[in-house]
């Protein structure tokens, strides 16, 4: 068990969830890839439907979906407030992230307002995503408020992201 994390992990992590922002943002495929384990896993966890990209192909397809579609252009993932925790194997990290969409000169729109749950492990030397869950500001991580009950709550799926849910598994 990884039981401790030093400061170069920490900043390590740090790091890669920054990249998988840069990298997405800019649609740079490699780099987007590279966040992630051989056999590494995206979940977003939001809608009625869960959508799970799993390994290098079906995560090239998931950033493929983004670059082609010219609304794309323009989005800036914010992540902040981190808290990494060792776990079995490697760590943890949970973190704020705010999707801003660039919306001609302005005002700019803030489109998504979540957080995500990573399991990260060391593979070729560097820290990657095992598994990175995207979640919604709601459910059980609100069940500490007054008239919040905790149970996930979801959402139907934008009819724009039909094509994207298609690009799930394909023969992987």
């Amino acid at each position: 068990m990884t039981s401790v994390l030093d400061a170069v992990d920490r900043i390590e992590i740090q790091e890669l969830l920054a990249r998988y922002a840069w990298s997405l943002d800019t649609g740079d495929e490699d780099a987007f890839v590279n966040c992630f384990c051989g056999n590494g896993e995206l979940i977003w966890d939001v809608f009625e439907t869960e959508g799970r990209w799993r390994g290098a192909a079906a995560l090239r397809r998931f950033i493929g979906y983004f670059r082609e579609r010219p609304e794309s252009a323009g989005r800036q993932h914010h992540v902040s407030n981190v808290i990494v925790e060792p776990m079995q194997g490697g760590a943890r990290a949970r973190s704020y992230v705010a999707v801003a969409m660039r919306s001609g000169n302005g005002p700019h729109v803030l489109n998504v307002m979540g957080h995500y749950e990573d399991e990260l492990q060391r593979e070729a030397g560097r820290w990657r995503f095992s598994r990175r869950y995207i979640r919604d500001w709601s459910g059980p991580v609100l069940a500490r408020f007054a008239g919040q009950d905790g149970a996930r709550s979801t959402r139907p799926r934008p009819e724009a992201l039909a094509g994207l849910w298609a690009t799930q598994a394909q023969g992987d």
